[in-house]
């Protein structure tokens, strides 16, 4: 899209570096300082879907971790890690896991387009479309239960965090973090909130 090659890539981290010192000559001196954010954002690996430029936040405020449809696996080491990390040395405030409509791995689940370890890392969201078949069925078209799985399987990766003995040590701790599922609209750029941050609300 941009046909950038990496040598601009690097002069442009060079003249933002360079334009950050001008406008603040604390800035990188803060960042390496501490790390302290108050978000952790669980989302989906799409490159147009960056956490920090559509929240507003600025470098070291949110702490991230991405991977294809924003899963939330037990056994998934990498984000288990990462969920550790953020809760019990980072003490983050919010966990936020964040699905964008028009998901591919969505996509791929729903018209079987998904092969080798994409189809194995997908097997949660083909789970949720057969446990809500009916009510996919009754939508009008494709395009519709696509954006509704992408609703569904964010509810369940909220579960998914809040069921984990991280957050529920927390919870035992008296410390824990405040779990939201939000979904993001690329058409627009528009966040929004599903409303299950017991992550419970919408499974069936």
């Amino acid at each position: 899209m941009t046909g950038k090659t990496p040598q601009q890539l690097l002069e442009a981290n060079a003249n933002w570096s360079q334009e950050r010192v001008a406008a603040d000559a604390d800035y990188f001196r803060r960042l390496v300082a501490l790390q302290a954010p108050e978000f952790l954002w669980i989302g989906c690996s799409d490159s147009r879907v960056p956490a920090n430029v559509i929240t507003g936040l600025e470098p070291g405020e949110v702490f991230v971790h991405r991977n294809v449809a924003n899963l939330v696996y037990p056994a998934d080491l990498n984000c288990m890690t990462v969920l550790q990390f953020a809760v019990e040395t980072l003490r983050v405030k919010h966990i936020i896991v964040c699905g964008h409509y028009g998901c591919g791995g969505v996509r791929a689940v729903l018209d079987g387009s998904q092969h080798g370890l994409a189809e194995h890392w997908l097997a949660p969201v083909s789970e949720l479309y057969r446990q809500h078949h009916d009510e996919l069925a009754r939508l009008p078209d494709e395009e519709a239960r696509v954006d509704r799985v992408c609703e569904l399987n964010v509810i369940a990766q909220v579960k998914s965090v809040c069921d984990s003995p991280i957050v529920q040590q927390a919870r035992q701790r008296g410390s824990p973090p405040t779990v939201h599922g939000w979904i993001y609209r690329l058409s627009d750029g528009r966040l929004a909130d599903l409303n299950c941050s017991a992550g419970i609300t919408g499974l069936r």
